[in-house]
């Protein structure tokens, strides 16, 4: 059978996350007067995104919740052992900031118009309140059958169970449905051995060696840019010839 659906990661696939968070960020701390105790700006932006990677892990690892690993993320930036409720007013006040940077990839809505034949969901490592927020003020929510996101379903990404839950949903075994995600072991090698079609796209972001090492085992097919999806999901190139994009 062919692709019947596909189901996108949002951060780094959809929207620009790493873009919006830095410079979220960098005019939450400048507003705050806060830049100058990391150093400057290149130092602070690196110290939030350790702070950021070490708590979704532990998030993802199920060793914290989602309101939990913003509070945590918050402690270690400052340094401080601030209150839940302090640490929440501190968060929100850099998403003030963030919300303000939102925007999509610009190759985007030319994919989803170019597979409008197809049917569309979305699996996060998120929460459902956060990304269909997301999603509704970028103005693409509604071309999504289901939106699941890993704080309501109990299991994240890489694990097989999370891509099977956008298959339940969407009604399709895993063979008829790809998964488009810009990690390449969280989306790409776990969609792949859940059974679904798995593309990495990449943004150019530092995982290039796991990506290639996960292309190289013929596991996810590669594309630098979504203009290249529509047909590698039409040729479904799974099992046979190399994907021609990678």
């Amino acid at each position: 059978m062919s692709i019947q659906a596909v189901v996108w990661d949002v951060d780094d696939t959809l929207f620009d996350y790493t873009t919006a968070d830095r410079e979220g960020m960098a005019a939450y701390l400048e507003a705050e007067g806060l830049l100058a105790w990391y150093g400057g700006p290149e130092e602070a932006l690196e110290w939030w995104r350790e702070c950021t990677d070490q708590q979704w892990a532990r998030f993802s690892a199920g060793e914290s919740t989602f309101e939990g690993q913003r509070r945590d993320r918050v402690r270690y930036f400052l340094g401080e052992p601030l209150a839940d409720a302090e640490a929440d007013a501190w968060f929100e006040r850099y998403l003030r900031h963030y919300q303000a940077a939102w925007r999509l990839f610009p190759d985007v809505l030319p994919a989803l118009e170019a597979l409008g034949g197809h049917r569309h969901a979305v699996l996060s490592n998120s929460s459902l309140t956060v990304q269909e927020h997301k999603l509704r003020t970028l103005g693409i929510l509604d071309r999504f059958e289901a939106v699941l996101c890993a704080a309501e379903l109990g299991v994240s990404k890489p694990e097989a169970g999370a891509f099977l839950a956008a298959c339940e949903a969407l009604g399709l075994p895993p063979h008829e449905v790809a998964y488009v995600g810009d990690h390449p072991e969280i989306d790409g090698r776990g969609a792949a051995e859940a059974g679904l079609l798995s593309v990495w796209i990449h943004r150019g972001t530092a995982r290039e060696q796991a990506g290639q090492e996960a292309a190289a085992a013929g596991l996810v097919h590669r594309i630098e840019t979504l203009a290249e999806l529509p047909v590698l999901v039409r040729a479904d190139s799974r099992f046979g010839a190399p994907s021609t994009f990678g």
